[in-house]
């Protein structure tokens, strides 16, 4: 995690929901740090501490925690979307409410924002960051944790930790870009452009600044309209994949694919596909259609046994 020095707080804007204990009343300006609504099966959660430039304080590590846990926790929610309010996606930590404190509460500070990045990692969800402007320390880990990231054409990182006098980002970062280049960005705290960043994998893509809601808007729609189960196994295998070696990994996926068998999901995906092939149709036989034996009549790509060019594994 790292640090950086915060302005103050920030006033909330108007007609957005906040992620506040329910049932606690509309929490004024010095409390509000995140707000989350959900609606056609996507989340849409916001750093919102603009006049701060969105540092991270303990509130906003317990109210992020408590947003991921409880999106985890919907099965409404397909996909969500985690961007920031104001200028810049995150300046890092607030190192002004750590004034005063003793060793015994910095430790305790650290923790939770390991919490709230182990929460927005461990979400059963996609999660897709959409960042901008700064992401410094904190907001490279808040980044990191999410499955992918798109990024703003002004956004630049920055890992500044060990010249506050701390250590972070020394493990999320260091499997996304290789041990080598985390050293040198850790070791110096240059700034790193985001065309850089899509070198090196830590965001996938990088839009204008006024495209990048609507590439997360696409993004998206296009993920809550993947079989809820079978996106959520993906993300699973594709995780804890990474953790072993190729046979476990292999063994992993036959388990997740299992489940998609037992649950009987499977067909209606098989079933869209055939009604795409079809022309929107519907059935077999006749023009685009299958003929019976399971191939098609020449004109969709397949191989003459009843397989397609995108036949599942």
């Amino acid at each position: 995690m790292a640090d950086a020095e915060a302005p103050g707080t920030d006033t909330p804007g108007a007609g957005t929901s906040d992620a506040a204990t329910p049932g606690a009343g509309t929490p004024d300006a010095e409390t509000v740090r995140v707000r989350c609504d959900v609606a056609d099966g996507v989340a849409r959660v916001r750093l919102a501490r603009p006049r701060a430039r969105n540092a991270v304080d303990l509130e906003m590590c317990l109210r992020l925690r408590d947003v991921f846990e409880d999106l985890d926790a919907d099965d409404d929610v397909r996909v969500v979307l985690l961007s920031a309010e104001g200028p810049a996606f995150c300046a890092g930590a607030d190192l002004k409410e750590r004034a005063g404190r003793d060793a015994a509460w910095v430790r305790r500070r650290r923790q939770a924002s390991f919490a709230a990045y182990d929460a927005v990692e461990r979400c059963r969800r996609p999660v897709v960051a959409l960042v901008h402007g700064a992401v410094v320390g904190s907001g490279g880990e808040i980044t990191l944790a999410a499955d992918f990231a798109v990024a703003a054409e002004d956004t630049t990182f920055r890992f500044p930790e060990a010249h506050w006098g701390t250590v972070g980002a020394t493990q999320r970062l260091q499997r996304v870009i290789g041990r080598r280049r985390a050293k040198e960005l850790l070791f110096t705290n240059r700034v790193m452009p985001a065309d850089e960043a899509a070198d090196l994998g830590v965001v996938t893509r990088v839009v204008p600044g006024d495209r990048l809601a609507r590439a997360g808007e696409e993004i998206a729609a296009s993920i809550a309209g993947a079989p809820p189960l079978a996106m959520a196994l993906t993300k699973r295998a594709v995780d804890l994949g990474g953790e072993t070696d190729l046979d476990r990994g292999i063994r992993i996926e036959m388990a997740a694919i299992e489940q998609c068998l037992a649950d009987g999901g499977w067909r209606e995906g098989v079933d869209r596909f055939a009604r795409r092939r079809d022309g929107g149709r519907g059935g077999t036989g006749g023009p685009g259609g299958t003929d019976g034996a399971g191939s098609t009549d020449g004109h969709g790509g397949t191989d003459g046994h009843g397989s397609t060019e995108e036949e599942e594994k």
